[in-house]
């Protein structure tokens, strides 16, 4: 019983370590951006039915949100992006899902 409970930490403690190094990198790569790029892909795995993939890129965004103080997140954009997405006028990968 404790060996399962065990697994299943650890393979929770491996998802949020993939989350927080995915938030990382796109804070790297452009701090005020990151939350919204987090939040295209997740809509872009939505549109694909791709339902790990969206939930990966949801907890990356918030993730961003809660280690980046200068990341601009207005809920206007993010709709405006989901919209974009949802309607397939952005057809380009991932990097990781």
């Amino acid at each position: 019983m404790f060996g399962i409970v065990r697994k299943w930490m650890e393979k929770r403690r491996a998802l949020r370590h993939l989350w927080q190094t995915d938030a990382q990198t796109l804070i790297e790569q452009d701090e005020p951006n990151a939350y919204y790029t987090a939040q295209r892909l997740a809509a872009r795995c939505r549109a694909r039915g791709d339902k790990d993939s969206f939930f990966h890129w949801a907890k990356v965004a918030a993730e961003v949100a809660r280690l980046s103080p200068l990341t601009e997140m207005n809920y206007a954009v993010v709709e405006a992006i989901v919209a974009e997405e949802l309607s397939g006028a952005d057809k380009t990968e991932p990097g990781r899902s």
